[in-house]
């Protein structure tokens, strides 16, 4: 079943962000059945649309990075024609980004979140491990070596990679893209939504 964690109170603001882990697994963590349990964090639309199967959720956030509206979207919130803004993590040492970590036990529904989440996030072209840290523990990792996805400026690798713009440009080309999965403006409204829910106003 999936257990909801509870709200934290009102946390720092950070700009906008997205991160997960390896091939998932929480070194030193095991399951009931011995098998290793997997995380996975989430920034952007996966902090209210996960798309998978999972056991707990966490509120927390992540060390030395932020959220920004850097990555371009050709797939989802916008076209190759006109490409929408989606958020990945920038590193910053001394800020936050909070978001939602998921935990995963089963082996066939780990699985089948890597080989759904491989084709949602197929354009960050890089995974991560990072800690996860919560209002409890500030200072002590509650999870270790998460994983996360995020878009790169290489441009090789990532030729989504958008970058920084004037607030008003980003602001026009949010409003005005729109893709398969719906405008891009509806994705900034929901993600504002999600991290007010969480206790997040960034």
């Amino acid at each position: 079943p999936i257990r909801e964690a509870a709200e934290a109170p009102t946390r720092t603001a950070d700009s906008i962000h997205i991160r997960f882990h390896r091939t998932g697994v929480s070194e030193g963590e095991v399951d009931g059945g011995g098998g290793m349990v997997m995380w996975v964090f989430g920034y952007g639309s996966l902090v209210w649309n996960p798309g998978f199967a999972y056991d707990a959720r966490l509120v927390g956030f992540v060390r030395d990075y932020r959220r920004v509206f850097y990555q371009g979207s050709t797939d989802h919130r916008g076209t190759p024609e006109f490409p929408g803004r989606t958020v990945t993590l920038e590193h910053q040492p001394g800020s936050t980004c909070w978001g939602v970590a998921y935990k995963i036990s089963r082996e066939q529904d780990k699985q089948t979140a890597l080989e759904y989440l491989e084709v949602r996030e197929k354009q960050y072209d890089e995974k991560v491990y990072l800690d996860l840290y919560t209002d409890s523990s500030p200072k002590i990792p509650e999870v270790q070596d998460m994983m996360v996805y995020l878009a790169t400026t290489n441009k090789e690798a990532n030729q989504n990679y958008l970058g920084p713009a004037p607030l008003e440009e980003m602001a026009k080309q949010i409003y005005l893209a729109e893709g398969p999965t719906g405008p891009n403006k509806e994705y900034l409204f929901k993600l504002e939504d999600a991290l007010n829910k969480i206790g997040s106003c960034g």
